[in-house]
């Protein structure tokens, strides 16, 4: 992602001497010579933004996204939806054949009835010997027989309570549901296939909210807070911006690359983004306003950075004060000793040596003649400050 900025880089041009026809020597020797720079190496400062903060990348995916899997085995006997359509919660997306589970059902239902009627009358029986036992007409041996016959009664009556929701699961999920509402993003099968448990039937996504999972150095974990923005662009989406918030940093670095894992928000209610595509963006740590100038304006080779600029149709050197840098947009903010429309010089010409006249070569008149995309200036050079 890179921020455009109206600057104009400039060649250096030869040197003109202005000299009229035919004068002599030392005519020559008095007349001014001046450097002609054209506009790609000029740069114009301006009033903006800088904006710091760490670079991440990685693979955009929808944050909810589910693999709907075959947990019994059978016939594919139907399929109910198609990649790219919307589905709602509980939705039926395909069936697996259920003869044979809708059998051990139906077994496993009547084993209940007949259960549940056995220790009904275990129950009642177990009452009757109570009430014998205290009217002296049956021995205690007797109850203890009752009570035992009452709670194997129980327990065959939970036992077939067990066998019958396990037929029932069995048998629900030869029905496969949407489980949430979404977009279906993968068919793996088709009517007449024959599936195993574990194997992968649909796909569905939720693509109102992506994210974006990426990894920073962890000598940057302290410009990292849960909220920041995140601007980044996304491949196949020229010159458009989106923007998410960070939502989970990781406790722990990874042990071999010292990075940290974060995870990124991008709300998608458009459904403009896709899963899977490359994102590259920036984490929005820090912002600052001013002036704004390229990075290749400011000649860092001295003890102090410094500008060269035109002021009065003459080169003048000054140093300036450096403030946040921009590594992504290739710009720094200068706090003091350059102002909002003054002219620059950069690359090669910034050898000129001060003092020395110049002058703007103007781009060529035959705009035509420029190859596309090429950047023309929005505005005059100030070079008389």
């Amino acid at each position: 992602m890179r921020r455009t900025f109206k600057y104009i880089p400039i060649a250096l041009a030869a040197v003109t001497l202005v000299s009229g026809c035919n004068r002599n020597t030392a005519e020559a020797a008095d007349t001014t010579a001046q450097m002609v720079v054209g506009t790609e190496n000029i740069a114009i400062a301006q009033h903006g933004s800088v904006t710091n903060g760490p670079a991440i990348s990685g693979s955009l995916d929808a944050e909810l996204n589910a693999t709907i899997r075959a947990q019994i085995s059978g016939s594919i006997i139907a399929t109910n939806a198609d990649v790219g359509q919307t589905v709602r919660k509980g939705q039926l997306l395909g069936r697996i054949d259920a003869s044979g589970l809708q059998d051990a059902y139906l077994s496993a239902k009547s084993a209940v009835s007949s259960a549940d009627a056995n220790a009904a009358v275990a129950t009642r029986n177990l009452q009757r010997s109570q009430t014998l036992l205290q009217a002296g007409a049956i021995a205690q041996r007797d109850l203890e027989t009752a009570q035992t016959q009452a709670a194997a009664a129980q327990a065959a009556l939970e036992d077939a309570k067990s066998r019958l929701a396990t037929a029932q699961k069995n048998f629900d999920n030869t029905r496969i549901t949407a489980p949430f509402d979404g977009i279906v993003s993968q068919k793996s099968v088709s009517p007449g296939d024959v599936v195993q448990p574990g194997g992968a039937l649909f796909t569905v996504v939720d693509p109102s909210t992506m994210r974006l999972v990426a990894a920073v150095p962890s000598d940057q974990l302290s410009m990292l807070r849960i909220g920041t923005d995140v601007a980044f662009t996304v491949t196949g989406y020229a010159n458009q911006e989106f923007h998410g918030k960070v939502k989970l940093i990781s406790p722990s670095a990874d042990p071999t690359t010292r990075q940290v894992q974060i995870i990124v928000s991008i709300p998608n209610r458009s459904h403009t983004l896709v899963t899977g595509l490359y994102a590259d963006g920036r984490i929005s740590s820090q912002t600052q306003e001013g002036v704004v100038v390229p990075m290749s304006a400011v000649d860092t080779r001295m003890q102090r950075p410094a500008v060269v600029k035109i002021v009065g149709g003459k080169v003048t050197r000054v140093d300036v004060t450096v403030g946040m840098r921009d590594p992504t947009a290739e710009t720094v903010q200068i706090t003091n000793g350059v102002a909002a429309g003054d002219t620059l010089l950069t690359g090669p010409a910034q050898v000129i040596t001060p003092g020395t006249p110049v002058r703007v070569q103007p781009p060529p008149s035959d705009q035509s003649a420029q190859p596309m995309g090429s950047d023309t200036p929005s505005s005059t050079p100030n070079t008389g400050h």
